[in-house]
């Protein structure tokens, strides 16, 4: 019986290619992430007086930078493939060949803000809040990368009539298990943490969002791991379990007791300044 299945879009992974020089849709996507998320990060600063101000923010940008791809590069190389790199350490700085782990990079992302938040004695909690609510906004389009890369393809599906056959997995039509990640890690969970920003009483519980985007992250990625095939060099682990899965459980658990936690550090009555002279006077 023939089996219905939807049409892959091959997609060129290079989006402009000027001479030796390749521009990939992977790196636009982090791009356009890491700058709407500095721009959604400036724009909620804005609501809370103990928040950085703008030159503060726009100087984050980079410490967030190196975050994403030292801590996402090392994450991989740790999790994931260790004896891999431990017999070809050469590769490790080779990020152009692929091989980044969301989980490392939000540990990458967390030493910035710490880091960041002692130079110029501001909250940690609360950068961690403004950073982790514009995080989905870089997930959405790394997730859309990574389909249009024809990379990180859904588990078998023959009877879902979404399903796709992808170029290099087979015949079997699978789940694109990266557009129920650009989904939910990205457009629930982002409409999730702005719909808890709006809340006063929320918002002045420092570290409330940045546990809820822990929490919300694990539980979606945990749950898009059952459609989603595992790592061939992994297959499944424990009680059948991803790695993927394995890592979403501490994120979780951290962010359910980081937001127990956040009433203990409220903060003091907004009044939010008008703009960053103010703030800084």
């Amino acid at each position: 019986m023939e089996t219905l299945a939807l049409t892959y879009p091959v997609i060129d992974p290079i989006a402009i290619q000027i001479g030796p020089l390749a521009i990939r849709w992977y790196a636009l996507a982090y791009l356009t992430g890491l700058l709407l998320g500095w721009w959604y990060v400036r724009a909620l600063a804005k609501r809370t007086s103990d928040s950085p101000t703008g030159e503060q923010v726009d100087d984050f940008l980079v410490w967030a930078t190196l975050g994403v791809v030292l801590g996402g590069r090392l994450g991989y190389v740790l999790f994931y493939k260790p004896g891999y790199y431990l017999a070809n350490p050469l590769e490790i700085v080779q990020v152009w060949q692929g091989g980044m782990a969301f989980h490392g990079g939000v540990l990458g992302v967390l030493a910035a803000i710490w880091l960041f938040s002692r130079r110029h004695k501001l909250s940690f909690l609360r950068v961690a809040d403004l950073v982790c609510a514009a995080a989905p906004i870089g997930l959405f389009f790394g997730r859309i990368a990574n389909f249009i890369n024809n990379e990180l393809w859904g588990r078998p599906a023959p009877d879902v009539p979404w399903a796709m056959v992808f170029p290099g997995a087979g015949d079997v039509p699978r789940h694109p298990s990266q557009l129920y990640e650009a989904v939910l890690e990205g457009l629930v969970l982002f409409a999730v943490l702005y719909i808890l920003w709006r809340i006063p009483a929320i918002r002045a519980r420092k570290g409330f969002i940045a546990g809820a985007f822990l929490a919300g992250y694990g539980l979606a990625r945990f749950a898009v791991e059952f459609f989603r095939e595992p790592d061939p060099f992994l297959g499944t682990l424990a009680a059948g379990l991803s790695m993927g899965q394995f890592l979403s459980l501490p994120m979780i658990l951290l962010g359910i007791a980081v937001m127990a936690a956040s009433g203990r550090f409220r903060a003091a009555p907004e009044s939010a300044p008008a703009n960053d002279k103010e703030r800084e006077a």
